[in-house]
């Protein structure tokens, strides 16, 4: 008996969640559940591939923050998701996604887990071997990542002097050089002077 109530209580308690949120918005819910019922329908003339393919692509995006070149290759490739090119194409077209938004959060993962300069990043984002963003989301991205890079050299050092056992000059020959990481001149010489803290 006990048990029986408590499934009707909460039954109870989920019906009238639901209904107080469907009261307070019931007038933009009306119009939004309209433009649903529509969008529905449009999405079910659509093929089955073409909605795999911007349901995966929207995935790409919102899980991995990937650019619009990065996912449709990611689509179209032999080891990704073997989408033919026109399905792809139509995924990427119809796919609603601030790629500046996707080259912030990925530039920001790159100066937190592997502590690279503002270049080095940039270099990432719009390489072609990289993240495949264009030059103005890449810029965005830099423009916008909080913080300073005084830290990200300083980690990137001690990164180098523990696992490579290296010299102080060597290491700050490897922050600022071109085929290195990009630090600036500031940056690596903080790091240097904070190495051994």
């Amino acid at each position: 008996m006990k048990k029986g109530l408590k499934v009707f209580l909460g039954a109870a308690i989920v019906l009238s969640a639901v209904a107080c949120s469907t009261a307070n918005d019931k007038e933009t819910k009306t119009k939004e559940t309209k433009e649903k019922i529509v969008e529905t329908k449009e999405d079910t003339s659509v093929p089955k591939e073409y909605r795999n393919a911007l349901r995966s692509a929207k995935t790409y995006s919102d899980m991995m923050h990937m650019s619009k070149q990065g996912i449709y290759d990611q689509l179209t490739s032999e080891y990704g998701d073997q989408f033919d090119v026109e399905t792809a194409q139509y995924a990427i077209d119809n796919l609603n996604v601030d790629y500046k938004e996707n080259a912030l959060k990925c530039g920001e993962n790159y100066k937190k887990t592997m502590h690279m300069s503002k270049a080095r990043i940039y270099d990432q984002l719009t390489s072609e071997n990289g993240e495949k963003f264009t030059s103005e989301e890449a810029q965005y991205a830099i423009d916008n990542i909080k913080g300073d890079y005084l830290e990200a050299a300083l980690k990137s050092a001690k990164n180098y002097q523990e696992t490579m056992s290296m010299s102080k000059d060597a290491i700050y020959d490897q922050l600022t050089s071109e085929y290195g990481e990009k630090f600036t001149t500031e940056q690596a010489q903080y790091a240097i002077d904070n190495l051994d803290e």
